[in-house]
């Protein structure tokens, strides 16, 4: 039986006094793959850093792997909506992902750290791109490199801000692909508001919109999604199989 990854217990956040998160129950087990979905505004990424311990909820608990989440910070990658760089920096793939095995001021890099992003350039296949600049790179390359550089420490959990917003819909196939290899290594949580691609690929979601209406498997979802977008399910799910939703 797998352990429990993440989990969060009567968990309220509130933005100058308006609730952002209200009462948040929610518990994702190790190597689920989990999409967090719901409108833009919902209160995804504020949960998401409220996971990472960015953010300290108003009231509630968070446990990572049963400890708080700024002492297991080392335990998870995390992949931000939009990734600061300058294109114009002289640096390669390699000391990209490099730079994810971070020790400290003034101190270097050793053996251990070069054979991690060798690896981890394996795992998103792109080895063979290692001496490239990085702003050589097309936009699903240059997410694949920072998805390396998010798992380079070889993270138990990695946590991914609408990761598809740079990449081009023929590349999403590849990257989601790319994903259901990492899942046998660690748990992955997605965040989107991009219903009807993500419910296609992930194996549970979090419905969210400040509450939430539903967590769980793909195929029991109907009845949370209904409810969170306040339309028929037709509508929330236009493009996809019937084989992924059913009613029940």
């Amino acid at each position: 039986m797998n352990s429990k990854a993440i989990e969060l217990k009567n968990v309220n956040i509130k933005y100058n006094e308006n609730p952002v998160l209200k009462d948040i129950n929610l518990t994702i087990e190790e190597n689920d793959f989990m999409a967090i979905i719901g409108p833009n505004g919902g209160g995804k990424s504020t949960l998401a850093k409220i996971i990472l311990g960015i953010l300290k909820p108003d009231s509630g608990k968070v446990l990572i792997f049963g400890r708080k989440p700024e002492d297991t910070r080392q335990l998870m990658g995390y992949l931000p909506q939009k990734v600061s760089f300058y294109h114009d920096f002289p640096i390669n793939v390699f000391q990209t992902v490099l730079s994810g095995r971070y020790h400290g001021l003034f101190k270097g890099h050793n053996k251990d750290d070069h054979i991690a992003v060798i690896k981890a350039l394996k795992d998103v296949d792109m080895l063979e791109f290692k001496d490239w600049q990085i702003n050589r790179l097309s936009g699903g390359q240059m997410q694949r490199v920072f998805i390396a550089r998010a798992i380079v420490r070889e993270p138990k959990i990695l946590l991914m801000d609408e990761p598809m917003a740079s990449i081009d819909p023929e590349m999403q196939n590849a990257f989601y692909s790319l994903l259901s290899k990492l899942k046998n290594e660690m748990t992955i949580i997605l965040v989107s508001h991009d219903v009807g691609t993500v419910l296609t690929q992930v194996d549970k979601i979090a419905c969210l919109n400040s509450t939430l209406y539903f967590h769980g498997p793909v195929e029991e979802a109907a009845d949370g999604l209904e409810e969170l977008y306040k339309c028929p399910l037709e509508l929330v799910t236009h493009g996809i199989p019937h084989r992924v939703l059913k009613k029940h």
